[in-house]
């Protein structure tokens, strides 16, 4: 496919997701790079900060098999993109919080949860309306790396510089400088500073 018809293809793309920021009421230090088509739903507080680059279509990353990035805000929720970060169609979904810092990676098909969505106690679920849901802020801290199809549930600190295995399911804070995977995710070495 040559420049121009690429160019020509990504022309509605760009304006769907020009609306969509707007509609939405996105705040940002500098509009998004998006190679497919955002999702946003829900009515909480999304920003975007400096050289976000973000793949939300098949094609633009095929690793994961999920087909976009969608951010779905409870009200009162927040969802906090920082600088230099990276995302490849990933789930975000927010009831609190849920803030990434500078300079990490997010592969493809990643979900990122701040709550459990239901009580994990029967009559609680089924007959009182799963009013008692447990929920805590995700925070991702500068220079992670999130291998593609992540889970990374809700209270979960996830350490400067540290990578998660692709495939992981995060249910504990993972320190600064260290390596974790598996489901669930357990510590599997510490990475050495050049």
């Amino acid at each position: 496919m040559t420049g121009i018809l690429k160019f020509i293809i990504s022309i509605p793309q760009i304006l769907i997701n020009h609306i969509t920021i707007y509609y939405r009421n996105v705040n940002y230090e500098e509009f998004p790079k998006i190679y497919g088509i955002l999702s946003i739903r829900g009515s909480g507080r999304l920003e975007f900060g400096k050289n976000i680059i973000i793949n939300s279509c098949y094609s633009s990353n095929p690793v994961g098999l999920a087909i976009k990035t969608a951010f779905y805000l409870s009200p009162d929720s927040e969802i906090i993109i920082g600088e230099n970060v990276g995302i490849s169609n990933t789930l975000f979904y927010s009831k609190i919080k849920i803030i990434v810092e500078k300079n990490v990676l997010i592969g493809g098909g990643c979900q990122i949860y701040d709550s459990d969505f239901h009580s994990i106690e029967y009559n609680e679920r089924i007959f009182k309306g799963d009013n008692a849901v447990k929920i805590a802020p995700v925070i991702i801290r500068e220079g992670a790396f999130i291998g593609a199809s992540v889970i990374i549930l809700k209270g979960v600190v996830i350490g400067k510089r540290s990578v998660i295995a692709a495939g992981s399911v995060v249910t504990k804070s993972v320190p600064d400088d260290e390596i974790w995977g598996g489901n669930p995710a357990v510590f599997i070495r510490n990475i050495k500073a050049n």
